[in-house]
């Protein structure tokens, strides 16, 4: 085999290689969120302390989607479209989301065939334990129980 030709074929195989590592960390990257570490947090019009407050949100693990960043400050949307800056000892990586249908059923196992333990209300908080398949185990106040994926906006994973 002529040199000319095995560095032709080392050139293909590299560049495969590369393409398909670039293919699979763009997959890789999810709509990521967080949720609010404290009762009482700040949201301003910019990414800084500098920038005045937009307003402040008032309740602990609210999930929040990140849509930029800038140093040690988050660009944040809540369920209702709200957006601001976010400094990140404000934000924690606990699992919440908010339940979105009117009326959803918490479940006692991951199957519509099972006892139904309480209806949610939308703009519900729900903690999340974990999830699998297309369900997930909550607790939200004093009730635990297993709510379809398609009814809340938060982290699942």
């Amino acid at each position: 085999m002529k040199k000319k030709d095995k560095n032709y074929y080392t050139f293909l195989v590299l560049f495969f290689l590369v393409n398909l590592l670039i293919q699979k960390s763009l997959a890789s990257e999810s709509i990521n969120f967080l949720s609010l570490k404290n009762n009482e947090v700040n949201v301003r019009v910019g990414p800084s302390k500098k920038y005045p407050i937009k307003f402040t949100y008032k309740k602990k693990y609210l999930p929040l989607e990140i849509l930029d960043k800038s140093e040690t400050w988050r660009k944040i949307k809540d369920f209702e479209k709200n957006s601001g800056w976010i400094h990140i000892s404000q934000l924690s990586k606990k699992k919440s989301a908010i339940n979105t249908k009117n009326n959803s059923i918490l479940y006692k196992k991951s199957t519509i065939y099972s006892e139904p333990i309480v209806k949610l209300e939308i703009g519900r908080l729900v903690l999340i334990k974990k999830c699998k398949d297309k369900w997930c185990k909550i607790t939200s106040g004093d009730y635990s129980g297993w709510i379809s994926q398609s009814s809340l906006w938060g982290k699942f994973k």
